[in-house]
């Protein structure tokens, strides 16, 4: 009884010579009036769902059950199918979906074998089989099986589910084939070069998925197979494939060799394996070229939100410009500390005093008593404190930012109503000043292109514009003191030598350490890095800065 029996249109004479015997005329009773669906031993009118017997049927039970069920669905009597089942209606209804939907022309099943108690349907017995289905497109072929009921009074049922039709099928879903419905995950999701996938990249394979999810494809053309649609249609897995698509596509502004070497440079070995982030901007229009990190927090490249220490004094030192009339050349004497409103400040080691300093030679060497002590002289008034955001949102274009593609980024923060100390040391990146390399990257490229132009990952989309432009005095004085910190400066050690680079180190002080900032420009790109316990800026950020300035 356990042999291997093909039943389609076919199928019932290979039946009848597989059983032999008395059981020969029972199957062909039992096939001849099941095809008509009116025979109730071979469907499960008087089957009681209630009472199920404890035992589960007899494998000959099973399977001359079964044969009956999967002869009455090949030959498209799906009415006498149903009624082999629990369910006889919901099941009818299920395998007409099954044929309209695959646009089913021939059916057939092999290898009916009993399989002894189901490990899934308590008190059921297990028929497996195999299907050969004639498709749209092409022939389509896979294992099932079915568990078989037995109620107290005798009678039998094949127990309806989806996974009848094929095994794992859910509610709610259903077959189809011909062209493939697109899935999710089907948009590839491309480099500005239009074919380097940026799932290749680890920091960027959160990023590709949520923009294949959120932005418009392009192009593209859908294969044809098998698939499993959910409910409204919408395509849920490709089971099988007859001929190959062309996924739709979605450009991004990301340019796939920089992409790799700013891959490797949060790597460095100078940064000791600590979580690090990069951004790299085209300074002519904002499109992000590349984004990188590493660690376990997320991206911290566009959401490590952490005060960025000295790279603020390229916005203070603009505010310094526009609202005070400093320049370069204004007195900024540099102190070994100094106390602003009752909270005492100290510069970094190895910045030496210098009472004569002018405000470029202060950013030069980071002094942060010097920009503490014309910062809280000039922008701070009559406890106003919000010269510095002012700056920020209306000239670096501070806000809420869309880099497109669903991409959710971190906001940086300078509070407009500081007070007490933070009044002084939001001057030099500290107290409730935040940012990300993603912000810091977009204020090196305004210096540098003299103009805001909001950072997008999308080259479509919507950029916010600055309130008033960076007047072209302040650009020039930025761009001066940004050449001197690179050549002759705190970011000498890593930048010097280096064409037309300009830049400003940081860092700031995060509980019981320091982390480590730098952001810069050259003649084609800006960038910022952030290396969370680096020991300064120079010596952690600056080796990750340098690798994308040079290219590796």
């Amino acid at each position: 009884m356990n042999r291997a029996v093909k039943i389609g249109l076919a199928g019932t004479c290979t039946a009848l010579l597989a059983l032999g015997g008395i059981g020969t005329y029972n199957i062909l009773h039992s096939l001849a009036s099941g095809s008509a669906g009116d025979d109730s031993s071979q469907d499960a009118r008087g089957f009681d769902p209630s009472a199920l017997s404890s035992t589960p049927p007899s494998d000959a039970e099973a399977l001359k059950l079964t044969r009956a069920f999967l002869d009455n669905w090949a030959q498209r009597h799906l009415d006498g199918a149903g009624g082999a089942t629990d369910v006889p209606d919901t099941a009818a209804q299920a395998l007409r979906g099954y044929t309209d939907g695959l646009h089913l022309k021939k059916l057939s099943f092999d290898h009916i074998v009993a399989a002894g108690p189901s490990s899934v349907t308590a008190g059921a017995a297990k028929v497996t089989f195999d299907v050969t289905a004639q498709v749209a497109g092409g022939t389509w072929s896979y294992p099932s099986a079915v568990a078989v009921l037995k109620s107290t009074n005798g009678r039998l049922a094949v127990h309806w589910n989806n996974s009848v039709l094929y095994p794992g099928l859910g509610e709610g879903q259903s077959l189809t084939a011909g062209k493939l419905p697109a899935e999710p995950g089907d948009t590839k999701v491309v480099a500005s070069d239009g074919k380097t996938d940026l799932s290749r990249f680890a920091s960027l394979r959160d990023i590709a998925a949520t923009i294949g999810k959120n932005a418009k494809p392009t192009g593209g053309t859908p294969g044809t197979g098998v698939a499993v649609v959910d409910g409204s249609g919408a395509g849920v897995k490709t089971l099988k494939a007859f001929t190959k698509g062309r996924p739709a596509v979605v450009g991004t502004t990301i340019d796939a060799g920089l992409q790799r070497v700013a891959e490797q440079a949060v790597k460095d070995a100078h940064l000791q394996q600590k979580p690090a982030g990069t951004v790299a901007l085209d300074w002519r229009n904002g499109h992000i070229l590349a984004l990188a990190h590493t660690g376990d927090d997320g991206d911290i490249a566009i959401n490590g939100i952490k005060s960025p220490g000295s790279t603020m004094k390229i916005i203070t030192s603009a505010a310094l410009f526009d609202k005070a009339g400093l320049t370069p050349n204004s007195p900024a004497p540099c102190t070994d500390s100094l106390t602003a409103n009752s909270q005492l400040f100290h510069n970094d080691s190895g910045v030496r005093a210098n009472p004569g300093s002018s405000l470029a030679q202060a950013f030069t060497v980071s002094c942060n008593t010097s920009f503490i002590k014309d910062g809280f002289h000039y922008l701070v008034h009559d406890g106003d404190s919000s010269a510095l955001n002012d700056e920020a949102v209306n000239v670096f274009g501070m806000g809420n930012w869309s880099i497109g593609g669903g991409i959710a980024t971190t906001d940086p923060s300078i509070p407009p109503d500081v007070q007490g100390g933070d009044q002084a040391a939001q001057f030099i990146g500290q107290g409730k000043v935040t940012a990300t390399p993603l912000f810091m990257a977009s204020v090196a490229a305004t210096v540098r292109n003299a103009g805001f132009e909001q950072p997008i990952i999308l080259p479509a989309q919507h950029q916010e514009a600055a309130a008033r432009p960076i007047s072209a005095r302040t650009a020039g004085y930025l761009q001066s003191m940004m050449r001197g910190v690179a050549t002759g400066g705190t970011a000498a050690p890593r930048l010097g030598g280096l064409a037309g680079v300009g830049a400003k180190t940081g860092t700031a002080e995060e509980g019981d350490h320091t982390n480590g900032w730098l952001t810069a420009y050259d003649s084609r790109i800006a960038v910022a890095a952030l290396v969370e316990g680096g020991s300064s800026g120079v010596d952690s950020a600056g080796y990750v800065v340098r690798q994308l300035l040079t290219g590796g």
